[in-house]
């Protein structure tokens, strides 16, 4: 496993925040790669355009297979900001000042030899920008308000638990793999790698649509933890037909939604609704038995109970639940 070695120091000035050049490369990883359910839908709507803009461009095709590998990815991708929340031009400003042997000294790490393409062409890293140009354009600012919303409503639900978890309690859940491990440590994935040295400096836990932690690094002293957001894509779960009949097309959506502890916060912005209209549903389908709810520092938390479960399961079979 890997781990990140951390002081006081670090985890006092450690920050949660949002990226749009690692929301981008998110999904980049998205359209290269197998993907769960809740994925498919977005993935779907813009893999023909991604594939065509490759064959147009034949360097960046051979710049993007060359960049990942089973378990890295090249690291002019990955450089997390110098601060949360940037704009993706002001992020893509390091890539750009790259030259092509830094780029190529990148990809060789990943994976060698180099299409011949690739050793012979300049101006690499603009390739690689206007590629992520094009990603951000084209798949993640249309819905970037509605994603930011999400992303932002998680980060408040996390950090939240700090004053009552500790970090213990701030990082699980962020993957699998993470875990406090006590003494400074910090369980990042399983894979066989040293331990990374962070204390004494910068580290940045970023929220990102994505299927999997990923570490990353601008050094000598900036490191980052990227981790999926709860509530992904919200119109990817729709509640079956049978149970927006029995409860109502947004109390249904908030049931389904609540499979995992959710927070208000998160449920405004996943639906779209008001605060005032999430507070009513929950309060009826917390009262009808179907969800619990727990106070997490200054957020409540709600999932589904036992009999809420049930009804996700199999609403038809259940006609006799209140709406």
């Amino acid at each position: 496993m890997s781990e990140f070695l951390v002081d006081a120091d670090t985890l006092v000035n450690a920050r949660f925040g949002t990226s749009q050049l690692t929301e981008t490369v998110a999904a980049l990883k998205l359209l290269r790669t197998p993907v769960e359910p809740w994925f498919r839908p977005w993935k779907d709507t813009h893999l023909a355009a991604y594939q065509a803009m490759l064959a147009a461009h034949p360097l960046r095709a051979a710049l993007m297979e060359s960049a990942f590998g089973y378990s890295w990815a090249a690291d002019f991708l990955t450089v997390p900001p110098l601060e949360p929340d940037l704009t993706i031009e002001a992020e893509l400003d390091y890539l750009t000042s790259l030259d092509d042997d830094h780029i190529r000294a990148d990809l060789s790490v990943v994976r060698t030899p180099l299409p011949l393409i690739v050793q012979e062409s300049s101006g690499l890293a603009a390739e690689v920008a206007e590629l992520l140009r094009w990603l951000w354009k084209a798949t993640v600012e249309p819905e970037w308000p509605r994603r930011l919303r999400v992303l932002q409503a998680d980060i408040v639900s996390r950090t939240s638990r700090l004053s009552e978890q500790g970090w213990s309690g701030v990082l699980r859940g962020l993957g699998p793999d993470v875990r406090w491990l006590g003494d400074g440590r910090i369980q990042v994935n399983r894979w066989d790698y040293p331990p990374t040295d962070v204390r004494g400096r910068d580290l940045m836990f970023l929220a990102a649509h994505s299927q999997r932690v990923n570490v990353s690094w601008r050094l000598p002293d900036r490191f980052a933890l990227t981790y999926p957001v709860t509530g992904i894509f919200g119109t990817a779960q729709l509640p079956a037909e049978p149970l927006v009949q029995l409860l109502g097309r947004n109390r249904a959506r908030i049931l389904v939604e609540a499979a995992a502890p959710v927070s208000t916060t998160l449920l405004v912005a996943s639906t779209g609704l008001s605060l005032a209209t999430i507070s009513d549903h929950l309060r009826v389908l917390t009262d009808a038995g179907l969800l619990e709810r727990r106070r997490s520092g200054r957020s409540v938390l709600y999932w589904q109970s036992d009999t809420g479960r049930r009804v996700v399961r199999q609403p038809a079979s259940n006609p006799s639940e209140p709406r």
